[in-house]
Parts: C-alpha cells; sequence; structure tokens
C-alpha cells in the first residue's frame, strides 16, 4: 500500500462565483452510471436529513442542494476530519432534457446516500432493430 493511498482527499469547497446563497458549500462526491434505461447520480451526503435536501432538474441542468444544521456539531472539537461539515451544493448540465423522461426523475436517500434516477424517454432508448429477409 502506498502513503497516497492514505492520504486524505482535500474538500471541494464551491467559491462565490458558483453559489446562489451566502455561506460554505461544499461539493459531495458523486458516482454517475448509465444503463439502457436511466442515468443514476450517487451523492455522499452523510448526516443530512431528508427534509433538507432539494433536488431540481431546469432545462438541462440537475441541481443537488442540502443544508445541513450546524447547531448539531456546536461545541465538538474535531481530532481529524475528512467530511467537513457544511451545506452543499452540485449541478450537472445533460447533454438534452429532451432525451430524459423529466416527470419520471425520482430521488431518495438511505443510510447517507442520495439516488437520483433520470429515466431515459422512450424515443431515446437503445432498440434492436430486427433484420427481415426480402
Amino acid at each position: 500500500m502506498t502513503t497516497q493511498e492514505l492520504a486524505p482527499k482535500e474538500k471541494q469547497e464551491i467559491t462565490e462565483s458558483q453559489q446562489t446563497k451566502p455561506g460554505r458549500y461544499y461539493a459531495p462526491d458523486v458516482d454517475i452510471r448509465e444503463d439502457e434505461n436511466s442515468i443514476w447520480v450517487w451523492a455522499d451526503i452523510p448526516g443530512v436529513k431528508q427534509e433538507s435536501i432539494t433536488v431540481d432538474l431546469d432545462h438541462d441542468t440537475l441541481t443537488i442542494r442540502g443544508d445541513v444544521a450546524l447547531v448539531d456539531y456546536e461545541g465538538l472539537t474535531p481530532v481529524y476530519t475528512e467530511y467537513n461539515v457544511g451545506n452543499f451544493v452540485r449541478r450537472f448540465t445533460l447533454a438534452s432534457s429532451a432525451r430524459f423522461d423529466v416527470e419520471s426523475v425520482s430521488a431518495r436517500v438511505s443510510d447517507g446516500v442520495l439516488t437520483v434516477e433520470i429515466p431515459k424517454a422512450q424515443h431515446a432508448r437503445q432498440r434492436r432493430i430486427p433484420v427481415g429477409a426480402a
């Protein structure tokens, strides 16, 4: 195992030009996958309550935002931390929202992970064309 494998990753703090509300915002780690029916986004958001999370799809921009109650962390002195406590926001641009069934986008949170499913529109899904004989 190399020392690089053990090095903590720096948290990505959102700069003022990227946010719309005052205060510190962080970019949560995400995984994005695509299958034949949907695009899936998983975001790590430990300690964030369901009612504090908003997911918006506006035209071609998916925005994930969460507000963290800092009062839960008052008086605690961190010994070591990799997860910075604070609000978070991530924005993603879809190639074209016309490719997706925007009315069926769903989001759920479980065990500190937010899962967003963006289903592809029926006309955008890959399909096999049967070849007939003449």
